[in-house]
């Protein structure tokens, strides 16, 4: 915290000039991170406010940017097309630099949008507006707003079409990681950096770290509060989001199928808001609606469906004295649904499930849990779900979000790691991404 920068001007800058950030003590249970660095730098949010939607071709480059309040036009007010006619629907993320430290019980996460000594660089990168659809007539993984047979969500169900339970136009499920990652990479074939994936973790905990410094908390289901404080900063969170539907009444009506379109939130543009979304009369014992939230332009980044999420893989041992691992790869191209070298070991999960008291953190800011024994609305209020094998070292993938019967369980750290990477379910998807790749 102490170094000196632009030590050849008249008055030295120190990072507190270009830094903004969140500190906690994780002794405190309080959801609510105290803001630190430059309090401007938090009215500016000169890194959160550079998020915007766009149309992205599939060679990466952007065709063009979305209108800044109404996602249906382009940014210079002409009609834009969302159903895959022009491009991909997409995020765009833009450089971040990050700087995470320990000291004693107090954490701090830190961000910057210029370098500065001592924080690693996030690259410019690209996540899925909507969850992930696939366009099932030429087996691509797409980020659409589209109701034809073309982009069928859910598990594909063709006799769906003309009920209410319809797959028209919802996210896919029903999808290994495996498959999310073969199916996303079709979109550019020749790209031998593999740039295009499912969901990766890297842009998940990217877009957490986003959320929680910009609303210094880390209960993102608090209420919605459009109102600035005193000090124009943001508070409250996303609401609930899509967690509140009865599990009995959702296997009723579609099996744990996707119950939200596509597009829900089109009408916020790049804006942080929450849109009511009418279900089905014929859902549960009567007209139920649920929240959707979108953040800065990404619809649902939790709730609604667990989303498969590549670039990070658990070894969990069996026995009372056997370890459950963390392993992280960061180059797309090396992504795996087994654990080889090009993984690196991150640190220990907990062996039990329960709601997150601390993070594994560390330089990298992992949002995987170090310790559990918190409350749903007490320290990072989301739940971390793990089994123990029988016997062996059992390789889990990573699911993150939570669905849509979870209530307070969901949330951008809610994690599930009982399932290997061949898994598939009804209420799994995942995003569309696309990594940005350093020149040499």
């Amino acid at each position: 915290m102490g170094l000196l920068i632009g030590m050849g001007q008249t008055t030295p800058q120190f990072p507190y000039d270009y830094y903004y950030g969140v500190e906690w003590d994780v002794t405190v249970s309080n959801t609510n991170k105290t803001r630190i660095g430059k309090p401007q730098l938090h009215v500016d949010l000169p890194c959160q406010n550079q998020m915007r939607r766009c149309i992205q071709n599939d060679d990466g480059t952007v065709n063009y940017y979305l209108h800044a309040n109404d996602s249906t036009k382009r940014d210079n007010g002409a009609a834009a097309a969302l159903d895959g006619t022009d491009g991909q629907f997409m995020v765009e993320l833009p450089d971040v630099y990050m700087r995470f430290e320990m000291d004693g019980s107090k954490r701090r996460a830190l961000m910057s949008p210029q370098p500065l000594p001592g924080f690693i660089k996030w690259s410019k990168d690209y996540v899925s507006a909507v969850e992930a659809t696939v366009d099932r007539t030429n087996s691509k993984l797409a980020a659409v707003v589209n109701e034809t047979a073309q982009y069928r969500g859910g598990g594909n169900h063709s006799a769906w079409d003309e009920l209410d339970k319809s797959e028209l136009g919802m996210p896919a499920t029903e999808i290994s990681l495996t498959n999310f990652r073969n199916l996303a990479r079709a979109r550019n074939s020749s790209d031998t950096d593999k740039r295009w994936n499912c969901n990766t973790y890297q842009i998940h905990r990217k877009l957490s770290w986003l959320y929680t410094i910009e609303y210094a908390n880390s209960n993102c289901q608090l209420a919605f509060n459009a109102q600035l404080t005193e000090d124009g900063y943001h508070q409250g969170g996303l609401g609930s989001g899509v967690t509140t539907v009865s599990s009995g009444d959702w296997n009723t009506f579609n099996g744990y199928h996707p119950l939200v379109k596509c597009g829900a939130t089109v009408s916020l543009g790049n804006h942080t808001g929450v849109i009511s979304y009418s279900l089905p009369a014929s859902f549960g014992s009567g007209y139920v609606s649920v929240s959707v939230p979108s953040y800065r332009g990404v619809e649902n980044p939790f709730g609604h469906i667990w989303k498969w999420t590549d670039g990070a893989l658990c070894a969990i041992e069996s026995g009372a004295e056997g370890l459950s691992k963390f392993y992280v790869c960061d180059t797309p191209s090396k992504f795996s649904s087994s654990i080889t070298s090009d993984y690196e070991y991150r640190g220990n999960l907990p062996r039990s499930s329960g709601y997150v008291k601390s993070l594994i953190l560390g330089e990298y800011g992992e949002i995987m849990p170090l310790e559990i024994g918190a409350g749903s609305t007490t320290y990072f209020s989301d739940y971390f779900y793990t089994d123990i094998p029988s016997s062996g070292t059992a390789t889990r993938g990573v699911l993150f979000g939570g669905n849509a019967h979870f209530g307070a369980n969901a949330g951008f750290v809610s994690a599930y790691t009982n399932n290997s990477p061949s898994t598939t379910y009804a209420s799994i998807g995942s995003r569309l991404c696309f990594s940005a790749i350093e020149a040499a």
